[in-house]
């Protein structure tokens, strides 16, 4: 029987200590017998070209890419998929046998995926998300949330410009309103997603009231530090199914393991912990 060949894949960020990811596709990894390496790449601003089309010299499979180089990861590579240029960001670079890079985007899989399994009664096309939000990962839940047939995006960000422009870029189904429509925004909808950073550790909480949200909308925040944010607590209260964010860092991660070492993961319960346990 032949051994499997060793093979390496990464993160690159900046700072990229903190990431979560090494241990996550570590445990991959382990779980399946593969011999390989997952490590963090500091990477600073302004050097993302030079050190991607280096993994090809130093025998990497390729890398994840997180912030903030998600925007110069898209410019760099050879070729893209279309929902990475419809996003306008990647975050798995998988370095071809020609030693070309190419260029993904796993957010809005992983987004999508989150919900599916933590809300298996919840589809796109039930009715009109409310997306907060218009930054990097607002971008991956409007796609996703588009592509996979939503009716009505209504897209709500403090800076309505802002959520005009991805609005023009990505086109859909997609409706842009004022910051303070947020509450009465809530009517009919089937789904609520918080992309700002308002909740998270650190941060003053999110200010929106939900008296309007049926209760047989799901909420999700794609905050996960920490797990139970305000806003998810005053849904599970009235009665939502709330979905944190822990879960789309998981499901993302899935593509990019199967690009490099061949086998598509799962997200069990004992990785779940695993991760919980470094928040």
């Amino acid at each position: 029987m032949t051994a499997l060949p060793f093979r390496t894949a990464g993160v690159a960020g900046w700072p990229v200590a903190h990431s979560r990811s090494p241990k996550l596709h570590g445990y991959w990894l382990a779980q399946h017998n593969i011999p390989g390496a997952y490590l963090p790449l500091p990477v600073r601003p302004g050097e993302v070209a030079i050190a991607l089309r280096g993994l090809a010299a130093l025998g990497f499979a390729g890398c994840n890419v997180t912030v903030p180089h998600k925007e110069a990861a898209l410019a760099t590579a050879d070729s893209v998929d279309p929902v990475a240029r419809r996003i306008g960001a990647a975050n798995l670079i998988v370095v071809q046998p020609d030693h070309s890079l190419h260029a993904s985007n796993t957010d809005a899989f992983g987004f999508l995926e989150n919900l599916r399994t933590c809300a298996p009664g919840w589809q796109a096309t039930q009715g009109p998300a409310v997306v907060l939000g218009a930054g990097g990962s607002a971008r991956a839940v409007v796609a996703g949330l588009c592509d996979a047939g939503c009716p009505d995006v209504r897209l709500l960000n403090r800076t309505r410009a802002r959520a005009e422009s991805l609005a023009e870029d990505l086109g859909g189904a997609v409706t842009v309103l004022d910051w303070d429509q947020r509450h009465a925004a809530l009517e009919g909808a089937a789904l609520l997603a918080n992309s700002t950073t308002q909740g998270m550790h650190g941060q003053p909480p999110l200010e929106i009231d939900l008296s309007a949200l049926p209760r047989t909308a799901v909420v999700t925040d794609l905050v996960y530090v920490p797990l139970e944010t305000p806003l998810l607590a005053a849904a599970r209260a009235r009665g939502n199914v709330a979905v944190d964010g822990l879960g789309m860092l998981l499901h993302q991660a899935r593509p990019s393991f199967a690009a490099w070492f061949g086998v598509m993961p799962d997200v069990t319960p004992e990785l779940r912990a695993l991760i919980e346990a470094t928040l």
